[in-house]
C-alpha cells in the first residue's frame, strides 16, 4: 500500500513538471577583469534536455564545461502539490582582453524541440596597472594587515556632470566611494558644503555593488550621495571636500601548526574627498520683462474651471507650469484680474522628481476669485519667461485672455432684505391719523439758495476728484511690479510658513526645511528687490545692512539659512529643535516688517 501511494505521488509530481513549459536562459557574469576566470551559466527550467551547445565568445577562451547541477523544489498549497526542476549548465572562461562582449545563442534539445537563449552582453574591465601598494580588489591574498592603506586604495570622489553651466542650470552631482578593501564601517564626519547652490537630493541606498576601472585600477564602488544642484550666482563656485571615518578589513596569517589560516583584522582610516568646481556663467543681459529666474524647458497652460459667472459666487482659474529645470523654485505668476473681482490667496501644488540628471515636474496654481459686479470683464493674459540653456536664449510663453460675462447672483444680504420687506409690509397697515399744523404755510424756499445744496455739490466734486486720484495711483501701483512684490512679500512668506508648519506637525522634516528655505528666499527676493537667481549670502547681508537691519537680526537670518542648507546632510533633529527653527523664522520676518527702510 505504501509503495502504491509513493508511486502515485511521484507520478503526480512528474506530471506537474511535464505540464510546465520549459525555459532556457543565460545567466551572465557580474564583474569580470581581464586575465581572470569567470562562469557563464545556461539554466534549463522545467524540462529534461540533451545535446547542449555553448557559443564561442570573442576575446575569451573556453577552459572547460559544462558542469551540471540540478535542483528540484516541491510546494503544497491548499492541498495542491506542484514541483519545479532547474538544471544549470556552467562553463568556465578566461577573459583575455578588456571590452564589451556578447554571449550568443546556446541551444538544447527538450522533448524533440530546440530551445535557444537570448543574446546577453557583459563587460570585461582591464587588469590593474602596476601600483606601489599592489592591492587588487579581486585578490584577498593582497589584503594583508602588514600593508599601509594608501590614499589610492580607498578614497571618495565628488563627480559633477558639468564643469561649466548657467545660473540656475541643473548639474548632476555624485559623491562616490572607491575601495580595494572590504568596508565594515563608514561614518561621515564633515559633509561637503554646497555654498551658492540649491540642492535637490535623490534617495538611494548605498552598497558596494559594482566594479569600476579608474585611472588604470579596479575598485569596488558605492554611491554615497546623489543630488541635482542649481548654482545661484555667477563665477567660480567650489564644493568643498568632505571627511569620512572608514573601517577597512585586512587579513592576518595565523600559524596553526600543520597549517595556517587567515583572520580578518579591522583598521580605521580617515579619508577626505576631493573638491569640485563649476564655472557658472551669468544669464544674458538684458533680461526680458517677466523673467523671475526660471531656467530649463517649460510649457504653460491655464483654464477657467467655471462655465457661468455670477456675482458673489466663487470661480477658479487654474494655471499650470510643466517642464524640466528649477521647477520647485519658480515664482507664482501674478494674474491681471479686474478690480471688481475679490481675490483669495492662490493655492500652490508642486510635484517634482529627478529624471536623469535633471528635475522634472509641474506646478499648479489655483486662483480663486469672486465677481462683485454685473457686466463684461476681461482676465488679462500672463507672460511666462524662462531661459533655455540648450538654446542660450530667453523664451516667452503667453496664456490667453478670458472675456467673461457676469450676471446677477444671489445677494449676500438676503436676510436683511427680507427683514426690510417685512417691515415695509407691516407699515402698510392702517395707522392713527396724526394732526399737523393747523396753519400750514404755502411758501417753500428754493434749495439752490440753501447752504446744504452747495455743501453737497462741493463734496461731490471732491469725491469725484478723489476717485480719479486713487484710480491713477492704483494703475501706477499695478505697473510697478517691484512695488507689488514688496507689498505681497509678507503675505506670501506667511503662507509658506503655514505650509512649513503643516510639514513640521506631520514630521516631514525634509519638506519642512525646504519650505522654510523657500519662504525666506522668496521673502528676501521680494523685500530687497533681488532676483532669486542673484540671491546669495553676501547679497542678503549687504542688502539687509542697507535696508536698516541690525547685525543681530542679520546673524539670525544667516544662521537659519545655514541650518536649512545643512539639514539635508546632518542626522535627524529633535522636534524641539525644528519647532525652535520655525519660531525663529517667524520672528525674523516680523522684525523685518517692523523696520523702517533707510534711504539708499
Amino acid at each position: 500500500m505504501k509503495r502504491y501511494l509513493f508511486t502515485l505521488l511521484l507520478s503526480v509530481l512528474t506530471l506537474n513538471v511535464a505540464l510546465a513549459e520549459a525555459t532556457f536562459t543565460t545567466i551572465p557574469p557580474r564583474q569580470v577583469i581581464a586575465g581572470n576566470k569567470f562562469n557563464i551559466t545556461f539554466r534549463l527550467k522545467d524540462g529534461e534536455g540533451s545535446n547542449i551547445t555553448a557559443p564561442e565568445i570573442q576575446g575569451c577562451t573556453l577552459l572547460y564545461g559544462p558542469s551540471t547541477s540540478t535542483m528540484q523544489s516541491y510546494q503544497n498549497i491548499n492541498g495542491r502539490t506542484t514541483s519545479s526542476k532547474t538544471i544549470d549548465f556552467s562553463y568556465v572562461y578566461r577573459a583575455d582582453t578588456p571590452g564589451t562582449y556578447t554571449i550568443g545563442e546556446a541551444t538544447i534539445n527538450v522533448d524533440g524541440k530546440t530551445l535557444r537563449t537570448s543574446e546577453v552582453q557583459f563587460k570585461v574591465l582591464p587588469a590593474d596597472k602596476a601600483s606601489q601598494s599592489n592591492v587588487k580588489v579581486d585578490d584577498y591574498s593582497t589584503h594583508t594587515s602588514d600593508k599601509q592603506v594608501s590614499k589610492d586604495d580607498v578614497f571618495v570622489r565628488i563627480i559633477l556632470s558639468k564643469s561649466k553651466a548657467y545660473e540656475q542650470e541643473a548639474i548632476d552631482c555624485t559623491i562616490k566611494l572607491y575601495t580595494k578593501y572590504s568596508i565594515s564601517a563608514f561614518m561621515p564626519t564633515t559633509q561637503p558644503s554646497f555654498d551658492g547652490f540649491l540642492i535637490e537630493e535623490i534617495d538611494l541606498k548605498s552598497s558596494l555593488n559594482e566594479i569600476e576601472n579608474y585611472k588604470g585600477q579596479n575598485y569596488m564602488t558605492a554611491i554615497l550621495k546623489k543630488c541635482i544642484i542649481f548654482p545661484q550666482k555667477s563665477g567660480k563656485l567650489t564644493i568643498n571636500s568632505g571627511k569620512y571615518d572608514i573601517t577597512v578589513v585586512q587579513y592576518e596569517r595565523v600559524n596553526m601548526g600543520f597549517f595556517s589560516n587567515s583572520r580578518p583584522v579591522e583598521k580605521q582610516i580617515n579619508v577626505s574627498s576631493n573638491s569640485a568646481s563649476v564655472n557658472v556663467i551669468p544669464l544674458p543681459l538684458p533680461q526680458p520683462d517677466g523673467f523671475t529666474g526660471a531656467v530649463g524647458r517649460f510649457t504653460i497652460d491655464s483654464k477657467l474651471q467655471n462655465n457661468s459667472f455670477r456675482t458673489n459666487e466663487a470661480a477658479s482659474l487654474i494655471y499650470s507650469i510643466k517642464g524640466t529645470g528649477n521647477i520647485k523654485y519658480v515664482k507664482e505668476p501674478i494674474i491681471d484680474f479686474p478690480s471688481e473681482f475679490e481675490q483669495y490667496t492662490p493655492k500652490n501644488d508642486i510635484k517634482a522628481s529627478v529624471s536623469g540628471g535633471n528635475v522634472t515636474g509641474s506646478m499648479t496654481i489655483e486662483y480663486t476669485f469672486v465677481p462683485q459686479s454685473v457686466g463684461d470683464f476681461t482676465i488679462g493674459s500672463d507672460k511666462f519667461v524662462y531661459f533655455d540653456p540648450s538654446k542660450n536664449e530667453y523664451i516667452t510663453l503667453s496664456t490667453p485672455t478670458y472675456d467673461i460675462k457676469v450676471t446677477k447672483g444671489v445677494s449676500t444680504s438676503t436676510s436683511s432684505t427680507v427683514s426690510q420687506q417685512d417691515i415695509s409690509v407691516k407699515n402698510t397697515d392702517i395707522l392713527h391719523i396724526k394732526l399737523g399744523d393747523k396753519n400750514p404755510s404755502k411758501e417753500h424756499p428754493m434749495y439752490i439758495y440753501s447752504i446744504l445744496y452747495w455743501l453737497i455739490y462741493v463734496i461731490g466734486i471732491i469725491g469725484f476728484a478723489g476717485i480719479i486720484y486713487f484710480n491713477s495711483k492704483r494703475i501706477k501701483a499695478l505697473s510697478d511690479i517691484k512695488g507689488t512684490r514688496l507689498a505681497h512679500a509678507n503675505k506670501v512668506a506667511k503662507k509658506r510658513l503655514k505650509l512649513a508648519k503643516s510639514y513640521m506637525e506631520a514630521h516631514e522634516n525634509e519638506h519642512f526645511y525646504e519650505e522654510i528655505l523657500r519662504a525666506l528666499c522668496g521673502y528676501f527676493s521680494d523685500k530687497l528687490g533681488i532676483q532669486l537667481s542673484q540671491l546669495n549670502r553676501e547679497n542678503i547681508k549687504s542688502e539687509l545692512l542697507n535696508y536698516g537691519a541690525s547685525e543681530a537680526l542679520i546673524l539670525k537670518i544667516i544662521t537659519i539659512l545655514d541650518e536649512c542648507e545643512m539639514a539635508r546632510y546632518t542626522p535627524e533633529k529633535s522636534d524641539e529643535q525644528i519647532e525652535k527653527l520655525f519660531d525663529t523664522t517667524s520672528e525674523v520676518i516680523n522684525e523685518m516688517e517692523n523696520i523702517t527702510p533707510t534711504k539708499r
